[in-house]
């Protein structure tokens, strides 16, 4: 006779299952506007500093402040860095170091424009693919989007 009492075994190895996934993978937070200068950054810098108040392990993974004197004022005190370069067709340009980030391993990485392309030599040919990455490996991330860029996305 079966004690209906009981859990069920396999729901419960089931549920186990769902929470140490969490557990492993980040968790995204997009800041999300309508176009550039609308302060997604400013957003994302000022919600790095709250956690690092908070005593959380909190890097600056890429941040592209636009030359605006308020978003590089909010880059101090937190550990920005520094970037990846990668000479293509005889300039150097730069990147996020997705290595350096998942080697320190912090709790959260702050990653501007999650819809860049990534230039010919890197990892990933598109930021998003690096912020999966990282969220693989159970960093979490904060991100900045804009709207027309989800737009390109789905319309080809």
């Amino acid at each position: 006779m079966i004690d209906k009492s009981r859990p069920d075994p396999d729901a419960l190895l089931a549920a186990v299952k769902r929470d140490e996934e969490k557990e492993t993978h980040g968790k995204l937070k997009i800041f999300f506007g309508m176009s550039a200068g609308v302060g997604k950054t400013f957003a994302m810098l000022q919600a790095a500093h709250e956690l690092k108040e908070r005593g959380i392990n909190v890097v600056v993974g890429y941040v592209e402040t636009h030359g605006r004197t308020e978003t590089k004022e909010l880059l101090e005190g937190l550990s920005v860095l520094p970037r990846l370069k990668i000479k293509y067709r005889g300039v150097e340009l730069e990147e996020m170091d997705l290595d350096a980030i998942l080697k320190l391993n912090p709790e959260y990485v702050m990653v501007d424009e999650l819809a860049h392309t990534n230039v010919e030599g890197a990892r990933h040919r598109k930021r998003y693919q690096d912020v999966l990455e990282l969220l693989e490996h159970g960093i979490h991330v904060y991100t900045t989007l804009n709207v027309q860029h989800v737009e390109s996305w789905l319309i080809p």
